[in-house]
Protein backbone atom coordinates (compact mmCIF):
# COMPACT_ATOMS: atom_id res chain seq x y z
CA UNK A 1 0.00 0.00 0.00
CA UNK A 2 1.38 2.93 -1.12
CA UNK A 3 1.16 5.87 1.73
CA UNK A 4 0.72 9.63 0.15
CA UNK A 5 0.78 12.43 2.85
CA UNK A 6 0.93 15.95 1.81
CA UNK A 7 3.35 18.11 3.49
CA UNK A 8 0.31 19.57 5.19
CA UNK A 9 -0.75 16.51 6.77
CA UNK A 10 3.17 15.70 7.75
CA UNK A 11 3.83 18.98 10.23
CA UNK A 12 0.01 17.78 11.45
CA UNK A 13 1.27 14.62 12.15
CA UNK A 14 4.53 15.75 13.39
CA UNK A 15 2.81 17.84 15.72
CA UNK A 16 0.25 15.53 16.87
CA UNK A 17 2.93 12.97 18.22
CA UNK A 18 4.87 15.28 20.25
CA UNK A 19 7.94 14.45 17.64
CA UNK A 20 7.94 18.49 16.79
CA UNK A 21 9.08 18.68 20.82
CA UNK A 22 12.18 16.59 19.98
CA UNK A 23 12.88 17.53 16.28
CA UNK A 24 13.89 21.13 16.31
CA UNK A 25 16.77 20.28 18.72
CA UNK A 26 18.77 18.59 15.96
CA UNK A 27 19.88 21.98 14.90
CA UNK A 28 20.88 23.13 17.68
CA UNK A 29 24.93 23.92 18.18
CA UNK A 30 27.32 22.41 20.17
CA UNK A 31 28.07 25.36 21.89
CA UNK A 32 25.71 25.52 24.52
CA UNK A 33 26.37 26.99 27.66
CA UNK A 34 27.11 24.87 30.60
CA UNK A 35 24.45 25.01 33.35
CA UNK A 36 24.71 27.94 35.87
CA UNK A 37 24.48 27.19 39.73
CA UNK A 38 21.78 27.84 41.29
CA UNK A 39 18.26 26.63 40.01
CA UNK A 40 16.27 29.80 38.64
CA UNK A 41 12.42 29.55 36.38
CA UNK A 42 10.47 31.58 34.65
CA UNK A 43 6.38 31.09 33.80
CA UNK A 44 4.47 33.08 31.84
CA UNK A 45 0.78 33.18 32.42
CA UNK A 46 -0.89 34.53 28.79
CA UNK A 47 -4.30 36.23 29.51
CA UNK A 48 -5.60 35.09 25.59
CA UNK A 49 -8.67 37.32 24.60
CA UNK A 50 -6.93 41.30 25.90
CA UNK A 51 -7.70 41.21 29.77
CA UNK A 52 -8.81 44.94 30.86
CA UNK A 53 -6.42 45.32 33.37
CA UNK A 54 -7.83 48.58 33.84
CA UNK A 55 -10.32 46.84 36.04
CA UNK A 56 -7.71 43.76 37.30
CA UNK A 57 -5.68 47.17 39.01
CA UNK A 58 -7.86 50.16 40.00
CA UNK A 59 -6.74 53.74 41.94
CA UNK A 60 -7.79 53.73 45.00
CA UNK A 61 -6.92 57.01 46.18
CA UNK A 62 -8.48 60.28 44.81
CA UNK A 63 -7.95 59.33 41.64
CA UNK A 64 -10.79 56.74 42.39
CA UNK A 65 -13.82 59.61 41.22
CA UNK A 66 -12.25 59.86 37.78
CA UNK A 67 -11.76 56.49 37.26
CA UNK A 68 -15.25 56.01 38.01
CA UNK A 69 -16.67 58.64 35.69
CA UNK A 70 -14.74 57.57 32.74
CA UNK A 71 -15.21 53.98 32.75
CA UNK A 72 -18.73 54.39 33.32
CA UNK A 73 -20.82 51.20 32.54
CA UNK A 74 -17.92 48.62 33.72
CA UNK A 75 -16.76 50.68 36.86
CA UNK A 76 -16.45 48.79 39.99
CA UNK A 77 -16.95 50.54 43.35
CA UNK A 78 -14.34 51.19 45.62
CA UNK A 79 -15.81 49.70 48.43
CA UNK A 80 -15.03 46.03 46.43
CA UNK A 81 -11.77 46.94 46.10
CA UNK A 82 -8.73 43.92 47.59
CA UNK A 83 -6.37 47.18 49.13
CA UNK A 84 -2.81 46.35 48.99
CA UNK A 85 -1.05 47.87 51.56
CA UNK A 86 1.49 50.69 51.25
CA UNK A 87 0.04 51.36 47.26
CA UNK A 88 -2.32 53.91 46.08
CA UNK A 89 -4.19 50.77 44.43
CA UNK A 90 -6.72 47.98 45.03
CA UNK A 91 -6.87 44.39 43.34
CA UNK A 92 -10.33 43.35 41.93
CA UNK A 93 -12.65 41.22 44.53
CA UNK A 94 -12.55 37.98 42.97
CA UNK A 95 -8.45 38.59 42.93
CA UNK A 96 -8.38 38.62 46.90
CA UNK A 97 -5.98 35.70 47.24
CA UNK A 98 -3.38 37.96 45.84
CA UNK A 99 -3.64 40.00 48.74
CA UNK A 100 -1.81 37.59 50.91
CA UNK A 101 1.40 37.80 48.13
CA UNK A 102 1.60 41.52 48.26
CA UNK A 103 1.72 41.17 51.81
CA UNK A 104 4.14 38.98 51.83
CA UNK A 105 6.19 41.10 49.85
CA UNK A 106 6.33 39.07 46.64
CA UNK A 107 3.82 40.39 44.01
CA UNK A 108 4.31 43.58 42.28
CA UNK A 109 2.44 45.35 39.76
CA UNK A 110 3.42 47.16 36.32
CA UNK A 111 1.44 49.48 35.31
CA UNK A 112 0.46 50.73 31.32
CA UNK A 113 2.99 48.03 29.68
CA UNK A 114 2.58 47.07 25.77
CA UNK A 115 4.10 46.75 22.71
CA UNK A 116 6.35 49.34 21.58
CA UNK A 117 8.44 49.85 18.53
CA UNK A 118 10.11 52.74 19.97
CA UNK A 119 9.04 55.70 22.98
CA UNK A 120 6.24 57.57 21.90
CA UNK A 121 4.17 60.61 22.74
CA UNK A 122 0.60 61.06 21.38
CA UNK A 123 1.63 63.41 18.95
CA UNK A 124 4.19 60.93 17.26
CA UNK A 125 1.98 58.04 17.21
CA UNK A 126 -1.06 60.64 15.33
CA UNK A 127 1.63 61.89 13.01
CA UNK A 128 4.34 58.94 12.31
CA UNK A 129 2.34 55.53 11.68
CA UNK A 130 5.61 53.76 10.69
CA UNK A 131 6.77 54.16 14.03
CA UNK A 132 3.15 52.65 15.50
CA UNK A 133 3.08 48.82 16.12
CA UNK A 134 1.40 47.04 12.80
CA UNK A 135 -2.10 46.55 13.07
CA UNK A 136 -2.42 47.60 16.47
CA UNK A 137 -5.91 46.09 18.64
CA UNK A 138 -5.60 43.42 16.23
CA UNK A 139 -6.15 39.62 18.53
CA UNK A 140 -3.59 37.83 16.28
CA UNK A 141 -0.96 40.71 15.53
CA UNK A 142 -0.95 42.04 19.31
CA UNK A 143 -0.90 38.16 20.24
CA UNK A 144 2.52 38.00 17.65
CA UNK A 145 3.67 40.75 19.39
CA UNK A 146 3.63 40.16 22.72
CA UNK A 147 5.01 36.48 22.22
CA UNK A 148 7.84 37.29 19.33
CA UNK A 149 8.80 41.02 20.29
CA UNK A 150 9.01 42.23 17.07
CA UNK A 151 6.42 45.39 16.88
CA UNK A 152 6.70 45.90 13.02
CA UNK A 153 7.77 42.72 11.25
CA UNK A 154 6.46 39.35 10.90
CA UNK A 155 7.36 37.11 14.00
CA UNK A 156 7.80 33.51 13.60
CA UNK A 157 9.70 32.79 16.81
CA UNK A 158 9.14 33.54 20.11
CA UNK A 159 11.16 34.92 23.09
CA UNK A 160 10.73 32.09 25.30
CA UNK A 161 11.96 29.95 22.50
CA UNK A 162 14.83 32.26 21.80
CA UNK A 163 15.67 32.10 25.14
CA UNK A 164 15.58 28.16 25.10
CA UNK A 165 17.87 28.42 22.20
CA UNK A 166 20.94 29.83 24.56
CA UNK A 167 19.81 27.54 27.30
CA UNK A 168 22.16 24.50 28.10
CA UNK A 169 20.82 21.59 27.20
CA UNK A 170 19.21 18.96 29.17
CA UNK A 171 17.67 15.45 28.39
CA UNK A 172 13.92 16.87 28.81
CA UNK A 173 14.14 20.66 27.21
CA UNK A 174 14.16 23.12 29.80
CA UNK A 175 11.10 25.24 27.86
CA UNK A 176 8.19 23.23 28.46
CA UNK A 177 4.60 24.81 27.27
CA UNK A 178 1.56 23.56 29.10
CA UNK A 179 -0.76 25.48 26.37
CA UNK A 180 0.24 23.92 23.25
CA UNK A 181 2.89 25.12 20.47
CA UNK A 182 2.20 29.04 20.90
CA UNK A 183 4.57 31.54 18.95
CA UNK A 184 6.32 32.37 22.59
CA UNK A 185 8.00 28.88 22.59
CA UNK A 186 9.42 28.61 19.12
CA UNK A 187 12.91 28.62 18.91
CA UNK A 188 14.85 28.97 15.64
CA UNK A 189 17.10 25.90 16.60
CA UNK A 190 15.27 24.75 19.47
CA UNK A 191 11.63 23.40 20.21
CA UNK A 192 10.05 23.16 23.60
CA UNK A 193 8.51 20.20 25.00
CA UNK A 194 4.48 20.37 24.49
CA UNK A 195 2.38 18.75 27.64
CA UNK A 196 -0.82 18.20 28.23
CA UNK A 197 -2.78 20.31 31.22
CA UNK A 198 -4.37 16.66 32.07
CA UNK A 199 -3.87 13.39 31.03
CA UNK A 200 -0.37 11.69 29.74
CA UNK A 201 1.15 11.96 26.55
CA UNK A 202 -0.29 9.60 23.97
CA UNK A 203 1.09 8.26 20.41
CA UNK A 204 -1.58 10.01 18.02
CA UNK A 205 -3.38 7.96 16.02
CA UNK A 206 -2.20 4.61 17.19
CA UNK A 207 -4.96 3.06 17.85
CA UNK A 208 -3.97 -0.35 16.71
CA UNK A 209 -4.88 -2.46 13.88
CA UNK A 210 -7.50 0.10 12.61
CA UNK A 211 -9.53 -0.69 9.54
CA UNK A 212 -10.22 2.93 8.92
CA UNK A 213 -7.37 3.53 5.41
CA UNK A 214 -6.69 7.05 7.13
CA UNK A 215 -6.10 5.20 10.68
CA UNK A 216 -3.96 2.67 9.14
CA UNK A 217 -1.98 5.44 6.93
CA UNK A 218 -1.00 7.39 10.13
CA UNK A 219 -0.18 4.46 12.42
CA UNK A 220 1.86 3.65 8.86
CA UNK A 221 3.66 6.60 8.86
CA UNK A 222 4.84 6.97 12.79
CA UNK A 223 6.07 3.42 12.55
CA UNK A 224 8.23 4.04 9.61
CA UNK A 225 9.50 7.58 10.59
CA UNK A 226 10.45 6.18 14.08
CA UNK A 227 12.38 4.14 12.57
CA UNK A 228 13.65 5.24 9.19
CA UNK A 229 17.39 3.18 9.23
CA UNK A 230 16.62 1.84 6.28
CA UNK A 231 15.49 5.01 4.28
CA UNK A 232 18.75 7.14 4.33
CA UNK A 233 20.51 9.62 6.09
CA UNK A 234 17.06 12.46 6.51
CA UNK A 235 14.88 9.40 7.11
CA UNK A 236 17.24 7.75 9.87
CA UNK A 237 18.28 11.62 11.61
CA UNK A 238 14.10 12.31 11.99
CA UNK A 239 13.25 8.69 12.84
CA UNK A 240 15.40 9.69 15.80
CA UNK A 241 14.23 12.85 16.76
CA UNK A 242 10.36 10.80 16.89
CA UNK A 243 12.58 8.56 18.72
CA UNK A 244 13.45 10.88 21.55
CA UNK A 245 10.32 12.97 21.39
CA UNK A 246 8.84 9.26 22.57
CA UNK A 247 11.74 9.10 24.96
CA UNK A 248 10.78 12.66 26.31
CA UNK A 249 6.98 11.70 26.75
CA UNK A 250 7.87 8.98 28.15
CA UNK A 251 10.15 10.59 30.79
CA UNK A 252 7.47 13.40 31.21
CA UNK A 253 4.45 11.08 31.50
CA UNK A 254 6.46 9.67 35.05
CA UNK A 255 6.12 13.01 36.42
CA UNK A 256 2.58 13.77 35.55
CA UNK A 257 1.25 10.25 36.40
CA UNK A 258 2.96 10.21 39.58
CA UNK A 259 0.73 9.98 43.06
CA UNK A 260 3.65 10.92 45.35
CA UNK A 261 3.71 14.60 44.03
CA UNK A 262 4.51 16.65 47.25
CA UNK A 263 2.75 19.60 45.13
CA UNK A 264 -0.55 18.65 44.76
CA UNK A 265 -1.99 18.99 48.02
CA UNK A 266 -1.46 22.85 47.55
CA UNK A 267 -4.05 23.25 44.76
CA UNK A 268 -7.21 23.46 46.63
CA UNK A 269 -9.95 26.05 47.30
CA UNK A 270 -9.34 28.30 49.98
CA UNK A 271 -9.87 27.02 53.38
CA UNK A 272 -10.85 23.59 51.95
CA UNK A 273 -9.70 20.45 50.77
CA UNK A 274 -11.68 20.71 47.36
CA UNK A 275 -9.12 20.52 44.35
CA UNK A 276 -9.10 22.86 42.06
CA UNK A 277 -10.38 21.91 38.51
CA UNK A 278 -9.84 25.22 36.16
CA UNK A 279 -7.74 24.64 33.28
CA UNK A 280 -5.11 27.27 34.54
CA UNK A 281 -4.85 25.67 38.29
CA UNK A 282 -3.89 22.41 36.01
CA UNK A 283 -1.45 23.85 33.86
CA UNK A 284 0.11 25.75 37.05
CA UNK A 285 -0.09 22.41 39.05
CA UNK A 286 1.91 20.69 36.54
CA UNK A 287 4.40 23.50 36.71
CA UNK A 288 4.74 23.02 40.10
CA UNK A 289 5.09 19.39 39.42
CA UNK A 290 7.98 20.04 36.80
CA UNK A 291 9.64 22.12 39.22
CA UNK A 292 9.55 19.60 42.14
CA UNK A 293 11.06 17.11 39.77
CA UNK A 294 13.90 19.26 38.73
CA UNK A 295 16.87 17.35 40.41
CA UNK A 296 15.63 14.00 38.76
CA UNK A 297 15.76 16.21 35.43
CA UNK A 298 19.00 17.69 35.80
CA UNK A 299 17.41 20.94 34.89
CA UNK A 300 19.21 24.35 37.03
CA UNK A 301 17.07 26.61 34.45
CA UNK A 302 13.36 25.92 33.60
CA UNK A 303 10.80 28.02 31.82
CA UNK A 304 7.45 27.42 30.98
CA UNK A 305 4.50 28.77 28.90
CA UNK A 306 1.03 28.35 30.47
CA UNK A 307 -2.69 30.38 29.60
CA UNK A 308 -5.83 31.01 30.69
CA UNK A 309 -8.37 32.45 27.68
CA UNK A 310 -11.79 34.14 27.80
CA UNK A 311 -11.04 37.29 27.99
CA UNK A 312 -12.30 39.52 24.90
CA UNK A 313 -15.27 41.23 27.26
CA UNK A 314 -16.82 42.96 24.75
CA UNK A 315 -20.33 42.92 26.60
CA UNK A 316 -21.19 41.43 30.09
CA UNK A 317 -17.67 42.24 31.30
CA UNK A 318 -18.20 41.98 35.41
CA UNK A 319 -19.41 38.75 35.49
CA UNK A 320 -16.40 37.03 33.19
CA UNK A 321 -13.73 38.84 34.92
CA UNK A 322 -15.21 37.28 38.33
CA UNK A 323 -14.76 34.06 37.07
CA UNK A 324 -11.91 34.61 35.03
CA UNK A 325 -9.84 36.09 38.26
CA UNK A 326 -11.26 33.80 40.79
CA UNK A 327 -9.83 31.36 38.89
CA UNK A 328 -6.52 32.62 37.77
CA UNK A 329 -6.16 33.70 41.66
CA UNK A 330 -6.76 30.85 43.13
CA UNK A 331 -4.46 29.07 40.85
CA UNK A 332 -1.45 31.83 41.22
CA UNK A 333 -1.82 31.24 45.16
CA UNK A 334 -1.69 27.38 44.90
CA UNK A 335 1.51 27.76 42.86
CA UNK A 336 3.15 30.29 45.37
CA UNK A 337 2.38 28.10 48.36
CA UNK A 338 4.06 25.24 46.87
CA UNK A 339 7.15 26.60 45.70
CA UNK A 340 6.92 28.18 49.21
CA UNK A 341 6.57 24.35 50.81
CA UNK A 342 9.70 23.42 48.17
CA UNK A 343 11.64 25.94 49.40
CA UNK A 344 11.83 27.72 45.96
CA UNK A 345 9.90 31.14 46.03
CA UNK A 346 13.06 33.19 45.45
CA UNK A 347 13.92 30.85 42.38
CA UNK A 348 10.73 30.76 40.51
CA UNK A 349 9.13 34.24 39.14
CA UNK A 350 5.60 34.31 37.18
CA UNK A 351 4.13 37.00 35.57
CA UNK A 352 1.35 37.85 32.95
CA UNK A 353 0.94 38.70 29.57
CA UNK A 354 -2.20 39.10 27.55
CA UNK A 355 -2.90 40.88 23.78
CA UNK A 356 -3.50 43.92 24.90
CA UNK A 357 -5.40 46.58 27.23
CA UNK A 358 -9.25 47.28 27.15
CA UNK A 359 -10.68 51.09 26.14
CA UNK A 360 -11.34 52.42 29.22
CA UNK A 361 -14.82 53.85 28.53
CA UNK A 362 -17.38 51.26 28.82
CA UNK A 363 -19.56 50.15 26.27
CA UNK A 364 -23.54 49.94 26.11
CA UNK A 365 -23.25 46.37 26.35
CA UNK A 366 -21.53 46.85 29.56
CA UNK A 367 -18.21 45.43 28.24
CA UNK A 368 -15.18 47.29 26.59
CA UNK A 369 -13.38 47.05 23.04
CA UNK A 370 -9.80 46.57 22.24
CA UNK A 371 -6.88 48.52 23.01
CA UNK A 372 -3.25 49.36 23.55
CA UNK A 373 -1.82 49.91 27.39
CA UNK A 374 -2.32 47.47 30.12
CA UNK A 375 -1.23 46.36 33.63
CA UNK A 376 0.48 43.17 34.73
CA UNK A 377 1.01 40.94 37.92
CA UNK A 378 4.78 39.76 38.73
CA UNK A 379 5.20 37.24 41.34
CA UNK A 380 7.95 35.80 43.15
CA UNK A 381 10.12 36.15 46.40
CA UNK A 382 13.04 37.31 44.41
CA UNK A 383 10.92 40.47 43.45
CA UNK A 384 11.18 43.85 45.40
CA UNK A 385 8.43 44.22 48.06
CA UNK A 386 5.63 45.37 47.22
CA UNK A 387 6.06 47.80 44.32
CA UNK A 388 4.55 49.64 41.95
CA UNK A 389 6.21 50.20 38.21
CA UNK A 390 4.83 52.51 35.73
CA UNK A 391 2.43 55.34 35.59
CA UNK A 392 -1.04 54.95 35.89
CA UNK A 393 -2.38 57.08 32.69
CA UNK A 394 -4.76 59.89 33.53
CA UNK A 395 -8.27 59.01 33.92
CA UNK A 396 -9.05 62.00 31.80
CA UNK A 397 -10.40 60.75 28.27
CA UNK A 398 -8.80 62.80 26.15
CA UNK A 399 -5.54 63.41 27.74
CA UNK A 400 -1.85 63.11 26.37
CA UNK A 401 -2.21 59.37 27.18
CA UNK A 402 -5.06 58.53 25.47
CA UNK A 403 -4.85 58.10 21.34
CA UNK A 404 -8.70 58.15 20.46
CA UNK A 405 -9.90 59.90 23.42
CA UNK A 406 -12.24 57.12 24.62
CA UNK A 407 -9.31 55.62 26.83
CA UNK A 408 -6.87 53.68 24.46
CA UNK A 409 -3.92 54.17 26.52
CA UNK A 410 -0.57 54.70 24.64
CA UNK A 411 2.28 52.44 26.75
CA UNK A 412 4.74 54.23 28.97
CA UNK A 413 6.76 50.78 29.15
CA UNK A 414 7.87 48.42 26.65
CA UNK A 415 7.79 44.43 26.92
CA UNK A 416 11.29 44.71 26.55
CA UNK A 417 11.54 47.06 29.50
CA UNK A 418 9.44 44.65 31.63
CA UNK A 419 10.32 41.38 30.59
CA UNK A 420 14.05 41.79 29.75
CA UNK A 421 14.79 41.64 33.67
CA UNK A 422 12.40 38.60 34.19
CA UNK A 423 14.97 36.77 31.56
CA UNK A 424 18.30 38.65 32.82
CA UNK A 425 17.40 37.37 36.09
CA UNK A 426 17.21 33.76 34.94
CA UNK A 427 20.39 34.09 33.32
CA UNK A 428 20.59 34.94 29.68
CA UNK A 429 23.87 36.29 29.61
CA UNK A 430 24.02 40.42 28.28
CA UNK A 431 25.46 39.06 24.98
CA UNK A 432 22.41 37.37 24.39
CA UNK A 433 19.87 39.64 25.39
CA UNK A 434 19.70 40.93 21.48
CA UNK A 435 19.12 38.05 20.72
CA UNK A 436 16.21 37.15 22.98
CA UNK A 437 14.89 40.81 22.65
CA UNK A 438 15.23 41.71 19.23
CA UNK A 439 14.40 45.74 20.12
CA UNK A 440 16.74 45.64 22.91
CA UNK A 441 18.96 48.35 22.23
CA UNK A 442 16.17 50.26 22.07
CA UNK A 443 14.82 50.06 25.81
CA UNK A 444 17.72 48.10 26.98
CA UNK A 445 18.92 51.46 28.91
CA UNK A 446 15.82 52.16 31.16
CA UNK A 447 14.41 48.82 32.06
CA UNK A 448 12.67 47.99 35.22
CA UNK A 449 14.40 47.10 38.44
CA UNK A 450 12.26 44.82 39.55
CA UNK A 451 14.86 42.04 41.48
CA UNK A 452 16.29 42.67 44.98
CA UNK A 453 20.28 43.17 44.44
Amino acid sequence: MALDLSRRQFGKLMAGTGASAAFLQLGRTAAIAAPVAGYKAMVGIFLFGGNDGWNMVVPNDARFAGYAASRGTVALTQSSLVPLAGSAYGLNAALQPLQQIWNEGSLNLVLNAGTLYQPLTKAQYQSSPLLRPVNLMSHADEQAHWQGLRARDINVDGFLGRLNDRAAATTLPGLISFNGTQLAVLGKTSSPLVLPSTGTVVQNAATGNSADPAVFARNSAISAFADGSSYGTVTKTTGAGISSAYAQASTANTILASTSSTVDQYFVRPGTTTALTSDISRQLLRVARMIEARSTLGQARQTFFTAQGGYDTHANEAPTQTALYTDLAQAMLAFYNAMKALGLNENVTAFTMSDFGRVYKGNAQNGTDHAWGNNHLVMGGALKSKMVYGTYPSTTLGSSDDITGDGRFLPTISQEQYLGPIAAWQGVASADMPYVFPNWATFSGNTLGLFQG
